[in-house]
């Protein structure tokens, strides 16, 4: 679980050496690089840089204009997406977007904010400012899904694991795609037998299609077919037996982060 806040950290190296720190949860900062040269008497400080998103804690906000997200922290970064206010499977949520990291400037209205963004290809990310997203908010707990296993883990705040069923996943010509996700929506479903009791958008999109509305959104939910479980039996979504959905709905709140393996 915690390789992947390595990962992370890998992908904001080139960032984090230019900026002079790293800091790896709010308020806690550690030099980005050993021997670096010390600013200049009068210099600005340099931007600190902040790690939010990890291990089984995750940060979370609204989107409060349709702003560009860009690949560097900068106005002149090259466009990754814009921020949009709605889920795209139609169902009229509030979408949201998981935090990454947080860049803050030594000016009034420099601060940045990495966050991850649904869509294919999954694993984009891109830098908003600050001022584009509403309160940071905090979830703890994390999903892991083992596709080989085809068992799903859930892992509260202190990484131990607390729940753990046997799931249905893609089948071979429609895979589970592997990755660092996040919930999206959720829902108490009360007329569709096929999708059970309760289902979870999560951020996560199979490759062509999936049986969660919309087509595409990869969506943990129940099946009316428990028999197939464990299996290969979904267009990518994850299908859990409807006793094990009840049970792990209580714990997949908005944000909650998913590994998918």
């Amino acid at each position: 679980m915690r390789n992947r806040l390595a990962v992370h950290a890998t992908r904001l190296l080139p960032l984090v050496l230019g900026i002079g720190a790293l800091a790896l949860g709010p308020g806690a900062v550690a030099a980005a690089a050993a021997g670096s040269a010390p600013s200049p008497p009068g210099a600005q400080p340099p931007p600190l840089l902040t790690i939010l998103s990890h291990s089984s804690v995750g940060y979370w906000a609204y989107p409060q204009v349709a702003a560009i997200a860009r690949a560097t922290p900068s106005a002149h970064g090259r466009r990754v997406a814009r921020l949009r206010f709605l889920t795209p499977d139609g169902l009229d949520q509030a979408q949201i977007y998981e935090a990454l990291s947080e860049q803050r400037g030594p000016a009034p209205g420099a601060d940045w904010i990495d966050i991850s963004i649904p869509g294919r290809p999954n694993g984009k990310t891109g830098w908003v400012p600050a001022s584009a997203l509403g309160p940071l908010h905090t979830v703890y707990g994390l999903l892991v899904v083992s596709r080989s296993k085809e068992r799903a883990t859930y892992y509260n705040r202190l990484d131990k694991p607390i729940w753990s069923a046997r799931v249905g996943v893609g089948r071979a010509s429609l895979p589970t795609p592997a990755g660092h996700y996040w919930v999206l929506e959720r829902f108490r479903l009360t007329d569709d037998p096929f999708l059970g009791p309760y289902g979870v958008a999560t951020s996560a999109y199979a490759p062509t299609e999936s049986e969660w509305p919309g087509g595409g959104v990869v969506g943990i939910h129940g099946t009316n077919a428990p028999q197939l479980i464990p299996g290969r039996p979904s267009h990518g979504c994850v299908r859990l037996r409807d006793p094990d959905i009840t049970h792990l709905y209580r714990y997949l709140q908005l944000g909650t982060q998913i590994d998918i393996t």
